[in-house]
């Protein structure tokens, strides 16, 4: 006889009756690794009981194969425990993916059912056609968009570690990799290649010098290629480094975080980040220790468990890219960076890099030798959601007020206020910010002038 359990699972549900949570439970469990929803069972493990007649499960079947699509047909039990009845639907991960329940998409995350974002829905149809968003072609965007020179020095470093490769031509290498179709490039070929810069990849970078202090920040929306040496030269632009003294011919020189771990970070935040957000990348700089942030969760359900452990199996996010940067030597294999992060800190003797689910994305912080010695922790978790929340709206906001003066010139400060929803005062200094980054200008006099977006 099934045993009845006791509290909810990633693949258990308690349902006192049937009802439409039970077809979302379905369905979210549909979209994840399948799972059993118990039917006259509170959420507490009480056995409560359910009373149906003869045709009361096929009844429920049939609702709930028409409320689905692709439908869903459950797997029913009855099973009797202390004379009260209990009703077991059971589904396993369907193959094509997502499936909908009037419309709407769930997936199972912890014991709970979530609904998928847009972005969610799109990525589950890609892995179940084997594919990703960076094979998509990049609308309003041409071969004449990207960067030959940039293409030539990809090639010329492949070339370097396969001679036997044989790229004749930067035609034949776009082709071979399917980055073009006819004169239309893929998002993961206008991501590598750009010739210009773009508002798709930007990266936030700041050094503080306390939690609210910033003393140098930089903005970064150059191709992904060129943002990982980027990102690299800041973070070590704000570091330490120490000269030891130990008697021989040379001194040894040490940094304040072992620069291969961080390299690592900064490439798997890069290569593997949710380009289908509007939100920035973020890395802040401490005294004590960098903060990496990514827009987006953790693929296929990853938890941060499975993570640590390495006990997932790796589908890259963004396949056409890490097929390129695997090929230039810049991962190993797909999902051996964070093993060899944690591998990497811990040889270093500073304490194992932080991951976390913020609001927002995912975060990674790296502490040093000062914050590990017993300098006084805040409470980390609390400040990232406060000041990543507050960086991730404020964003957005400004791509909102880029968009509006894009589509209308002329637009006042009053009416961006009134279509942002923020006051008069806080959209006069986004303005000022974004004509400082040099992404827009006014052009002629506060009244009779006009906006130019410069940078989009």
């Amino acid at each position: 006889m099934m045993k009845i359990p006791l509290k909810e699972s990633e693949t258990i549900e308690l349902k006192s009756s049937f009802q439409d949570e039970v077809i979302q439970s379905l369905v979210a469990f549909s979209n994840s690794k399948g799972g059993k929803v118990f039917i006259g069972v509170d959420d507490k493990g009480r056995v409560l009981g359910t009373i149906i007649g003869k045709e009361t499960v096929q009844q429920w079947i049939n609702e709930i194969k028409v409320k689905t699509e692709p439908s869903i047909i459950p797997d029913a039990e009855i099973i009797e425990d202390k004379g009260k009845t209990i009703v077991v639907l059971s589904v396993s991960e369907y193959p094509i993916k997502p499936v909908s329940v009037k419309g709407r998409y769930y997936k199972r995350i912890g014991n709970a059912n979530h609904l998928m974002s847009a972005a969610e829905v799109a990525n589950s149809h890609l892995q179940t056609v084997n594919s990703s968003w960076d094979f998509y072609l990049r609308p309003q965007k041409s071969i004449k968009d990207i960067s030959f020179e940039k293409l030539q020095k990809v090639i010329d470093t492949i070339t370097r570690r396969k001679p036997d490769n044989n790229i004749s031509s930067v035609e034949e290498f776009l082709l071979k990799n399917e980055l073009v179709k006819g004169d239309l490039i893929t998002n993961a070929c206008y991501l590598l290649f750009c010739k210009d810069e773009n508002l798709y990849t930007t990266i936030q970078m700041g050094h503080f010098t306390s939690e609210t202090i910033i003393k140098d920040d930089v903005s970064s929306s150059n191709d992904i290629l060129s943002q990982i040496d980027e990102v690299m030269s800041f973070v070590i632009k704000h570091i330490n480094k120490e000269i030891i003294i130990s008697g021989r011919a040379e001194n040894t020189e040490r940094w304040q975080y072992p620069l291969e771990g961080i390299r690592e970070i900064i490439l798997n935040m890069i290569i593997h980040r949710d380009y289908t957000s509007p939100a920035d990348s973020i890395v802040k700089v401490f005294p004590d220790h960098i903060l990496f942030f990514n827009p987006g969760s953790l693929p296929n359900n990853i938890t941060i468990e499975q993570l640590l452990s390495n006990t997932y199996v790796s589908t890259p996010r963004n396949r056409q890219i890490a097929k390129i940067a695997k090929e230039m030597g810049l991962i190993e294999k797909y999902g051996s960076g964070i093993k060899r992060v944690l591998d990497i800190f811990k040889d270093y003797k500073l304490p194992q890099p932080k991951f976390e689910l913020i609001p927002g994305g995912f975060a990674v912080t790296v502490f040093s030798e000062t914050r590990a010695n017993g300098i006084k922790k805040t409470d980390l978790k609390t400040d990232l959601k406060t000041d990543l929340k507050t960086d991730l709206k404020t964003d957005v906001i400004d791509k909102q007020i880029i968009s509006l003066i894009a589509n209308d010139k002329s637009i006042s400060i009053p009416e961006i206020s009134r279509k942002t929803g923020k006051g008069g005062t806080a959209i006069k200094a986004r303005l000022m910010k974004l004509k400082k980054a040099g992404i827009i200008r006014r052009i002629g006099p506060a009244k009779g002038g006009h906006w130019v977006v410069i940078s989009n």
